[in-house]
């Protein structure tokens, strides 16, 4: 009987141990957070074309008093790669407003007034009368031009070119009565002029279109497309 009993208790045991280790083998039950989703990098929106150089149509005119710099928002027009002009940048709305290298989006008001901010003074020494004898005087002035996605900055001696190979040597020649009166728009002139607010110094007025001395095209190699927005940067030369 005692037998009997010890035999009972062993099977007993061994069926609560195999019980045991069955649990005990069990695959412990792990709670897995999901893996966090990265945001997505905020997209830069690209500038608009005509925000260029720091000038756009909505602030097309931008000075610089501590760099000294004259920005002004223009347009390349494509005609003046095979033709010839004496107009480096016009006023869109003014009478020559089609006739230059460079469509400018400021008046010659505007375009004088900021260069007089930066320290410029005007010659005023040009009449249409001494115009074939006189060339046009006041601080020397650099011209650059810059676009959206251009390598640099490139010199108007770059992007225009003199049939003469003269450099193109601007002053702030003045001239605000006559730009108002005459509203030719002239912002910059490739020979010396009465009438726009800074001129070629190189050459006496009418040289281009009376004496043909000179011709002056875009340069189509450097220049980016027909209607493409450029910044004009006028700085005082060094």
């Amino acid at each position: 009987m005692k037998f009997k009993k010890n035999a009972l208790l062993a099977i007993m045991l061994g069926i609560s141990m195999l019980g045991f280790a069955g649990c005990s083998n069990a695959p412990a039950e792990t709670t897995q957070e999901p893996a966090a989703q990265e945001e997505p990098a905020a997209q830069e929106e690209p500038a608009a074309p005509d925000q260029v150089g720091g000038v756009s149509l909505e602030n097309p005119i931008l000075v610089d008093k501590e760099a000294k710099t004259v920005t002004v928002l223009t347009q390349v027009n494509g005609k003046y790669f095979t033709e010839v002009t004496r107009h480096a940048s016009v006023f869109k709305d003014g009478t020559n407003g089609a006739k230059s290298v460079f469509t400018a989006y400021a008046d010659p008001v505007e375009f004088y007034d900021a260069l007089v901010e930066i320290g410029a003074e005007p010659g005023n020494n040009m009449t249409v009368d001494n115009g074939a004898t006189t060339h046009v005087e006041g601080t020397a002035l650099d011209m650059k031009v810059t676009w959206n996605g251009a390598e640099k900055e490139y010199d108007v001696n770059e992007v225009i070119k003199d049939s003469n190979g003269k450099q193109i040597a601007f002053k702030f020649g003045g001239n605000l009565e006559m730009a108002k009166n005459k509203n030719t728009g002239c912002l910059s002139c490739l020979d010396s002029c009465p009438v726009g607010i800074i001129s070629n110094s190189a050459y006496t007025y009418g040289s281009v279109e009376k004496t043909s001395e000179v011709t002056f095209m875009g340069n189509g190699d450097i220049l980016p497309e027909d209607g493409t927005y450029i910044a004009t940067v006028y700085s005082i030369a060094e």
